[in-house]
């Protein structure tokens, strides 16, 4: 069947992605959405301030529709702890009424997931109510055993259900979708979570029961007049449970029950860490859109208005996905985060400039924080606007990697005149050596983009230049950044000059020997991928930390990600033990480990030793200008409380430049940092 043809209204572009759609009476202005996810922001399961800005920030940049409520509660007994929306209680109302009015004052409509947890729930938080399931069988990644429904539990939910949707429809919204996957109508009908032997259990139609009562009471509860959608697994990617054939005829059944107004297509379980990096939320080891063509196997059997978001990361895939007529809305949810405005920037000619998704999954790490979109998930306290400040300067910025790069685009955007000195022969500092491991590499988009807003707003970018303090005087300043970042810290070990810097060997500076041992100080990405690099050629690495698992200080799904990839390589592990020394024996090296939890001492020899431990600030042209500043350096509190007025007052008063640093120059943390270090300080400047 057609969709274009059946639900399309014809529109006057001739871009697929700004053309409209209709579900019913709800007129979408064009097919790019944003999908439910839990961003964090609610305040007691209640969406206000922070929530609100963060999805009509979305609204404002030109998309047809946001989702909220990612996992929100239907139930007392569907919490896993924090971060969900409670639609279980009238408490919700007025704020979804003003979150709805806050989005469809800018033309885009709203959704609101509403589900049940069921096994995926905890039973220790919230309101300490055991986790319920159809089937006792304890989930992987949330650890909690559930009791078995019965009867009165299973009326009880479907009631649930129902109210949760009246309350998003009293509170203004356009519509709403449960969830089947791992939520608990998706463990009703998968038969790895259903080995029930009663009207629920056994075959499609008996699993697909509660389901579709689901449906039929949330829509009686509100109607014609709301639209109701199912996130729905199309194939659980495993034998255990409902392959796409299966998943299929369960789709026909909630098609022809007539109840539901839309199928949002996803593919596999969500019941472990790296199911969820390979499967819901492809991250950084996974292709771009990687379920495409099992959706467009998917459309071609069934009839009901598709949405899919997975991977979709460019506006190019997901037009391809709208031309080609595999979906009828595409989200680009986590492409989102990064820019929300993408589709004004469409619409305005800018496609460019649209600040793009790198797939580093920091969004799924700390809250809806981007890797370099620090606006995302703090539109309360800092503007995506950024205005141009009354009295223009000279900035002199001292390093060209994350911190540098967006410490100059935002005083140019501000209308000073700025430049910037890179001793490199490469803008990306850093971000260069990450990507030079291959899952790291689209990390360059940060460095691309940010290289051609730079050029776009004329700032002076001098390569190959290392600039000393006469240098960037010599410019005469009113306000210099130094962004200058740090170099592989290895003073901290007896035996250093012995050992080689993870930078050394993904860059290729130094070869690699046959036996080596990598030891990681951070729980970053940067030693692991080292390891992965270096095991592909054929190398044999082993990994040693003083954490008590590899890969600790990292999103979930990477962590997952990273750990599979090291076990599949056969790259060895050492946790809970901290290297103290590195000493020659023979013709190789031996290295010195206090275990962290006994303070025994063991050895490991091998040919080579590889360290990860951070950065020491590069900091000497800092403090070669720090006497000279009208401020003495010190920043930390402006960037904190966003005041100058101090130091502008000095600066006045001396005559002299203030000065500021920011990244790892300061200290050893990460992109995000470095960025948002740059973002709030020269948004003031």
């Amino acid at each position: 069947m057609n969709h274009l043809t059946e639900g399309q209204t014809p529109g006057t572009s001739a871009d697929p992605l700004l053309s409209p759609f209709r579900i019913k009476k709800l007129e979408f202005r064009n097919r790019v959405i944003s999908t439910s996810h839990a961003s964090m922001l609610d305040e007691g399961g209640m969406p206000l301030e922070r929530y609100q800005r963060y999805h009509e920030e979305k609204a404002r940049g030109g998309l047809a529709m946001t989702m909220i409520g990612g996992s929100a509660m239907t139930s007392a007994d569907s919490s896993w702890g924090g971060g969900q929306l409670n639609l279980s209680s009238d408490e919700i109302i007025p704020h979804l009424q003003s979150l709805a009015r806050r989005i469809h004052q800018h033309g885009a409509a709203v959704m609101s997931q509403v589900s049940h947890l069921g096994r995926r729930a905890t039973a220790y938080a919230g309101n300490w109510l055991p986790a319920v399931a159809p089937s006792r069988i304890r989930e992987t990644r949330n650890r909690n055993f559930p009791k078995e429904m019965d009867e009165a539990d299973i009326r009880r939910i479907i009631r649930d259900y129902a109210s949760a949707a009246v309350r998003c429809r009293e509170g203004g919204l356009d519509g709403v979708e449960t969830v089947t996957g791992g939520h608990l109508i998706g463990q009703f009908l998968s038969p790895r979570t259903n080995k029930r032997t009663d009207a629920y259990g056994g075959s499609v139609g008996n699993r697909a029961r509660f389901g579709l009562m689901v449906h039929e009471a949330i829509r009686k509860a509100v109607g014609d007049g709301m639209i109701v959608g199912i996130r729905f697994a199309i194939d659980e990617g495993t034998d255990e449970g409902s392959d796409f054939d299966d998943c299929l005829e369960l789709a026909r059944l909630f098609e022809t029950e007539g109840h539901v107004d839309f199928f949002n297509c996803i593919y596999g379980r969500m019941d472990t860490d790296l199911v969820l990096a390979e499967h819901n939320m492809p991250g950084m080891f996974q292709r771009s859109a990687p379920f495409l063509s099992q959706v467009a196997n998917f459309r071609r059997e069934t009839r009901l208005p598709l949405l899919h978001a997975a991977g979709i990361r460019d506006v190019a895939t997901a037009r391809h996905a709208i031309q080609e007529n595999i979906v009828d809305l595409i989200g680009m949810t986590r492409a989102h985060i990064a820019d929300p405005d993408i589709v004004n920037k469409i619409l305005r000619g800018e496609e460019e400039r649209i600040r793009p998704c790198v797939g580093a999954t920091y969004c799924l790490y700390k809250k809806v924080n981007c890797i370099h979109n620090p606006v995302s998930g703090r539109e309360t306290t800092l503007s995506s606007t950024i205005d141009r400040a009354a009295s223009l300067k000279r900035v002199v910025v001292v390093g060209g990697g994350p911190a540098g790069l967006e410490a100059a685009r935002v005083s140019a955007e501000r209308g000073h005149l700025v430049i910037l000195f890179e001793a490199g022969a490469k803008l990306g500092g850093q971000i260069l050596v990450a990507a030079s491991a291959t899952e790291r590499r689209d990390l360059l988009g940060i460095v691309d983009w940010r290289a051609n807003e730079l050029e776009r707003l004329g700032v002076d970018v001098r390569l190959n230049t290392y600039a000393d303090a006469d240098t960037v005087l010599a410019e005469g300043p009113d306000v210099i950044v130094v962004a200058t970042g740090g170099v592989p810290d290895l003073e901290w070990l007896e035996g250093a000059e012995l050992c080689d810097s993870v930078w050394d060997l993904l860059t290729g500076t130094v070869s690699s020997k046959d036996d080596i041992l990598i030891y990681d100080g951070t729980g970053r990405q940067a030693a692991p991928s080292c390891a992965l690099h270096l095991a592909r050629q054929g190398k044999s690495v082993s990994l040693a930390t003083p954490d008590d698992a590899v890969a600790v200080e990292m999103p979930y799904p990477e962590k997952a990600s990273f750990r599979k990839r090291i076990s599949e390589l056969g790259i060895r592990t050492m946790v809970d033990v901290r290297l103290t020394k590195v000493a020659r024996q023979g013709n190789g090296l031996t290295a010195i480990f206090r275990n962290e939890l006994t303070d025994t001492e063991t050895t490991f020899a091998a040919s080579q030793v590889v360290i990860e431990n951070g950065t020491i600030p590069a900091e000497e042209i800092f403090q070669d200008l720090r006497s000279r500043s009208a401020n003495d350096g010190v920043s930390a509190a402006f960037l904190v409380n966003g005041n100058q007025d101090d130091f502008v007052e000095e600066h006045q008063m001396r005559g002299k430049f203030n000065l500021y640093r920011i990244g790892d120059a300061v200290s050893s943390r990460d992109i995000y940092s470095s960025i948002y270090d740059a973002y709030r300080l020269c948004a003031e400047i």
